[in-house]
């Protein structure tokens, strides 16, 4: 049985995990991101492909960021420490010494959520709020890579046009207001600056200013879904991320849906691979483009 090295390259850690043919996920290993040096996250890399490439077959990744060419960057530069242009492919089969297959990470969960519904849609939504905010999308069965990687990077549209400037040059896009990154900058003001999760926790409690930034950042998630779902008919989103899988964002993203029609509100579930929807995603699609070579 033919067995997948798995790698999700995320703003803050990279996954690592043997994947074989029924999905089964095992040896999973994990590490923080380095910041802002190609050296550091190389060696970041080869510290994890190392102890398992004698066991698998080929190596699959689902990274954030810009996949084209064999080459890392992002519309965001920030959400990678600063790497830009990073041979991805170059370094992992040096070190692997087994073939590579690339992918962005939001389309990558993407595949692994579409998979899991068996066929029961045909246009899907993966939207990843975390460090940034990603995606992934499926339509008419078939995974949206496009021609240059771009497709999916539904953070970058935009929430509000006065809204703050965003890493990637723009000002006001989905990600400025709702993704982790955003909702500690927004409180950069306070006595005590926050993270996410501190934010979270005094929003659950009631405190209104955490109240205010929690709700800021599920609104401009459910008006991105919104118009998604009228550009590309979308029957079914599936929502994932640290931010997005934490205790009540979900349905506070519910809330805010409910102030539109129906017709702007399509089904939304929890990812059902919850944090290994890329690792996943990325071994299917590897598995698959492999095989047709």
């Amino acid at each position: 049985m033919a067995q997948c090295l798995a790698l999700d390259i995320g703003g803050t850690k990279i996954a690592a995990a043997l994947v074989d043919e029924r999905g089964a996920i095992s040896a999973r290993q994990q590490i923080a991101t380095p910041r802002g040096n190609k050296t550091l996250l190389a060696a970041a890399l080869e510290s994890l492909v190392l102890p398992l490439r004698a066991e698998a077959d080929f190596i699959a990744v689902a990274s954030t960021g810009i996949i084209q060419n064999g080459k890392l960057s992002a519309l965001n530069p920030a959400n990678l420490g600063g790497l830009a242009d990073f041979p991805l492919a170059e370094c992992l089969e040096a070190c692997g010494a087994l073939p590579v297959v690339l992918l962005n990470d939001g389309q990558a969960a993407a595949w692994a959520e579409y998979l899991s519904l068996g066929g029961q849609i045909d246009n899907l939504l993966f939207v990843t709020v975390s460090t940034g905010v990603g995606g992934g999308i499926v339509l008419n069965g078939s995974l949206q890579i496009g021609k240059t990687g771009l497709a999916g990077h539904i953070g970058h549209t935009l929430a509000d046009p006065n809204g703050p400037h965003c890493g990637c040059g723009r000002r006001g896009c989905v990600e400025s207001i709702a993704s982790g990154t955003a909702i500690a900058a927004a409180t950069a003001g306070w006595a005590t600056p926050l993270n996410a999760q501190q934010v979270f926790s005094l929003a659950a409690q009631g405190e209104d200013a955490a109240r205010t930034i929690f709700n800021r950042s599920a609104n401009a998630i459910a008006q991105m879904i919104a118009d998604m779902t009228m550009a590309l008919d979308i029957e079914h989103v599936v929502l994932g991320g640290s931010v997005g899988l934490a205790s009540g964002y979900a349905e506070q993203v519910r809330i805010a849906q409910h102030s539109l029609p129906a017709l702007y509100r399509p089904p939304l579930t929890l990812a059902h691979h919850r944090q290994d929807s890329g690792l996943l995603g990325a071994a299917r699609w590897a598995s698959t483009v492999l095989k047709c070579r």
